[in-house]
């Protein structure tokens, strides 16, 4: 599972050959979430209230990139770094 960012204890993943819609996964601690690139929004698992809040931050200001990302996975070829938030 290829990490594509860091940020804040929160690691995000994208899978590849993963279903539609295109998204990511973000873990925090025990936490995982499966967050939705359109939305931010989470659509399965749960994130603590501030990590969720600080992911969906990030997947706006990254959603271009994130939908690069996805578009590579589904390709099968590598994945770029995203550039953590600040």
């Amino acid at each position: 599972m290829p990490r594509i960012s860091e940020f804040y204890g929160i690691a995000i993943y994208i899978y590849y050959r993963d279903h539609n819609p295109p998204h990511f996964h973000a873990i925090y601690g025990e936490s995982e979430a499966i967050i939705e690139i359109s939305t931010g929004g989470i659509l399965e698992g749960r994130l603590p209230r501030r990590a969720a809040k600080l992911v969906a931050e990030w997947c706006e200001i990254q959603r271009d990139a994130l939908l690069a990302d996805w578009a590579l996975a589904q390709a099968q070829q590598p994945l770029l770094p995203i550039e953590p938030l600040d």
